[in-house]
């Protein structure tokens, strides 16, 4: 459930699709695809790519994280790692006095990275919802609460390191928690991508159809086996 999680995770469908319409808003030649139907083979065509190659990397990259603990950590018996430093510490025999620097670059290029996403989809979701003046393309000024979203969610971040919990069963219960949140929402999105008073001439329908309510399917799958064998 916690793999699921991590690649199918709910801030993607707020992420991309915020920044889409943002970027839409600041380009002059572009305009809302229900208003533009001339314009949606082109712009379908570059949004396919681009989470074509995204998630191609993302899945390419975890695949490479779950091999290299597999065969670095899991084969000398650490299967209880509580801390960043105890995974440094038990690379050591493999990387040497440079263990530490290696996982620390490690870290800090992981955080860089999720951070600006993870707390801006934070902000743009609840933004979007209490209909506040969102986006990065504006101003502090011009967007204030949405501003305020991603300083708060990028504090709690912080504080969390210095609370006593544990931090890889944090990353790991909140992979969990994404992947049964994930289901309701791909729920709703298959069904509103199919209505066309909301999408017009550009309904998810044929293969990309099918394959969106299997990937609905096997994640609620997912959730409902985790949820028999833990009451086992």
């Amino acid at each position: 459930m916690a793999i699921l999680g991590t690649t199918i995770s709910p801030y993607l469908f707020f992420w991309q699709a915020s920044q889409e319409v943002e970027d839409e808003r600041e380009s002059a030649s572009r305009q809302p695809l229900v208003d533009a139907p001339e314009q949606s083979k082109g712009a379908i065509h570059r949004i396919r790519w681009d989470t074509y190659v995204g998630m191609g990397f993302s899945s390419l990259v975890a695949l490479a994280i779950m091999v290299t603990t597999a065969a670095t950590l899991h084969v000398t018996g650490k299967t209880d790692i509580q801390t960043s430093a105890e995974a440094a510490e038990a690379l050591k025999p493999i990387a040497g006095q440079f263990a530490f620097i290696i996982f620390a670059l490690g870290i800090i290029g992981t955080g860089l990275l999720a951070i600006p996403v993870l707390a801006g989809s934070a902000a743009y979701a609840l933004g979007e919802a209490r209909k506040w003046p969102i986006g990065l393309a504006r101003k502090p000024k011009e967007a204030k609460a949405f501003y305020a979203t991603i300083a708060a969610a990028t504090l709690i971040g912080i504080l969390v390191d210095f609370s006593p919990i544990d931090p890889i069963k944090a990353l790991f219960w909140s992979a969990v928690i994404n992947g049964i949140v994930s289901v309701p929402v791909m729920v709703m999105m298959m069904l509103m991508t199919a209505r066309t008073d909301i999408m017009k001439k550009n309904t998810v329908k044929g293969p990309l159809c099918w394959i969106g309510w299997l990937a609905t399917a096997v994640m609620a799958a997912a959730v409902i086996g985790m949820i028999v064998t833990s009451l086992r």
